[in-house]
C-alpha cells in the first residue's frame, strides 16, 4: 500500500508545541508513551522490535525513526506530519532506507523559526540500561551529543564507532544518508516471507559475506552511522531536544525505547 506523507508547520501561533501525526483525522504523539507493540508484520510478531512505532488503540504508525531523526538532526522541533492513510496500520515511506529524501525535503522548503522557547530535557544523572552485552549510557552534559558502537563479531558487518553531536550541517552529511541495512540470509528470509518483494539489493543495502550484494557502501561505516541515525530518531522520543551524553553498544531500538523511559522517569523523581 502506497502512503503519501505531508509534514507541515504547526499554527504559526510561536508557541512550541512538538511533533504529532495526524492519520485519519486521528492526533497521535510523538512521544514514548505512544509507543506501540504492534508488529509491523506478524512475521515479526516474536520478534524484537525492528523499527520503532507509536499508536493508539486504533491506529499504529511504524518506521518512524528515520523521520524523527531527520528532525532532530536539523533541529525541528514542531510539526505536524500527515498521512493520507485510514488503514488500522501505516508505515512511513522508508525511500532508500536513509534519512536523506527527508533532510533534501526540509531543506528544500527552509525552516522557520518560532518566537517561542523550548525546554530542553535535561539529564542530571548518569542513567544505563543494557541486555546482555548491549547496553546504552546517559549521562550529563552541557551540550548533546551521541556516540554509537557498531561491533557485530562474526558478520560481515564492519566494526565502527560513531559520534554526532548536535551540528545540523554534519547531521545532514555524515548521517542523514547512512541506509538501514539487512545480512544476505535475512533479506532472503523476507522475501521468502512476502516481504519488501518490490524491493531488491539495488535498491537497498544487503550485505553478503563480500560486502554489499549489487550496491556499494555510501561510507566505509555506513552500518554504524545508521545505528547512530536511529539512536537519535529513538530518543527524540523524549517529546523534547535531549541534553546529554549518550553511548550506544551494539543497543537497538527495544533498548533505546527503554532508554527514552528511563529518561523521562528520572525527570520525574527529580521534580
Amino acid at each position: 500500500m502506497q502512503v503519501g506523507i505531508d509534514i507541515e508547520p504547526t499554527d504559526g501561533s510561536g508557541s512550541p508545541s512538538g511533533i504529532a501525526f495526524d492519520i485519519d483525522g486521528l492526533w497521535i504523539p510523538a512521544h514514548i508513551d505512544a509507543i506501540s507493540s504492534r508488529p509491523v508484520h506478524p512475521a515479526f510478531a516474536q520478534l524484537k522490535p525492528r523499527c520503532t512505532t507509536v499508536g493508539n488503540s486504533s491506529h499504529s504508525i511504524a518506521t518512524i525513526e528515520h523521520l524523527m531523526s531527520a528532525l532532530t538532526g536539523l533541529g525541528i522541533t514542531d510539526a505536524i506530519v500527515r498521512l493520507d492513510s485510514d488503514a488500522p496500520h501505516t508505515e512511513i515511506p522508508i525511500f532508500d532506507g536513509s534519512a536523506k529524501p527527508f533532510t533534501d525535503a526540509f531543506m528544500a522548503v527552509g525552516l522557520r523559526v518560532l518566537n517561542g522557547t523550548i525546554k530542553p530535557v535535561i539529564v542530571r544523572e548518569s542513567i544505563r540500561v543494557e541486555e546482555g552485552d548491549a547496553s546504552i549510557l546517559i549521562e550529563p552534559s552541557d551540550t548533546p551529543s551521541y556516540t554509537y558502537n557498531l561491533d557485530y563479531p562474526g558478520t560481515p558487518i564492519p566494526s565502527a564507532s560513531v559520534s554526532w553531536s548536535g551540528d545540523r550541517d554534519a547531521f545532514i552529511n555524515e548521517v542523514a544518508p547512512a541506509r538501514t541495512f539487512s545480512l544476505e540470509h535475512e533479506a532472503t528470509q523476507m522475501h521468502q516471507a512476502g516481504l519488501f518483494t518490490h524491493l531488491t539489493t539495488e535498491d537497498m543495502l544487503v550485505i553478503g559475506d563480500n560486502g554489499p550484494v549489487n550496491n556499494e557502501y555510501r561510507f566505509s561505516d555506513e552500518c554504524a552511522r545508521h545505528k547512530l541515525l536511529d539512536l537519535i530518531g529513538d530518543l527524540a522520543l523524549v517529546g523534547a531536544p535531549l541534553q546529554a551524553r549518550v553511548t550506544a553498544t551494539r543497543s537497538g531500538h527495544a533498548l533505546a525505547h527503554q532508554a527514552a523511559r528511563a529518561i523521562l522517569d528520572q525527570q520525574q523523581i527529580l521534580l
